[in-house]
């Protein structure tokens, strides 16, 4: 097996925590931990969605799925396919309107045409199915984060620095794309 020489990352107080050490630059070792957590957190994001929706009466979702009929049902507003993508930052729009067509296929959303525009909403079911999910999330998470105001601040902190992140990468990812 080949060795790999890498710079060594700068020393940090506790040991760093990450999926690739090979990846860990001296500039940034923090990013590398950062990556690892958002795997980690995204993962456990994912589950947690798919699980509460089973409990609300509708398994067999995935991840994506759970995403799209929140989304649809989001300020009880139509939607475009379109809009549906930017929004939740999915570049690949077969994947949203494969989600789209599933959950029609369950009765949860509808599809109308106006023009040349389809655009989809939340059906009766399909806001029940979203309530129950609401429910289920007040009872079995936001119960055990038991946030305080200083957390409820650190948690919007993070949600902005992930709004900020998700566009670096995203111009990160255009650049590799060109390269």
């Amino acid at each position: 097996m080949k060795k790999i020489d890498l710079p060594a990352a700068r020393a940090t107080p506790a040991a760093s925590i990450v999926s690739s050490a090979h990846l860990v630059s001296p500039r940034s070792a923090e990013m590398s931990e950062f990556e690892f957590g958002l795997i980690v957190a995204g993962n456990a994001f994912h589950r947690w969605v798919v699980h509460c929706m089973s409990a609300a009466g509708l398994p067999d979702l995935t991840p994506l799925d759970v995403l799209v009929l929140h989304h649809v049902t989001h300020r009880a507003r139509n939607k475009r396919l379109a809009d549906i993508c930017f929004i939740m930052n999915v570049e690949d729009t077969h994947l949203i309107n494969y989600s789209l067509k599933k959950l029609q296929n369950l009765g949860v959303v509808v599809s109308s045409k106006s023009g040349k525009d389809v655009t989809y909403a939340c059906t009766d079911m399909g806001l029940d199915h979203v309530m129950r999910y609401r429910e289920i999330r007040e009872s079995c998470l936001i119960n055990a984060l038991n946030a305080d105001d200083g957390l409820n601040r650190d948690i919007g902190e993070l949600a902005r620095l992930l709004r900020l992140l998700s566009g670096i990468y995203d111009q990160a990812a255009r650049s590799a794309a060109s390269l």
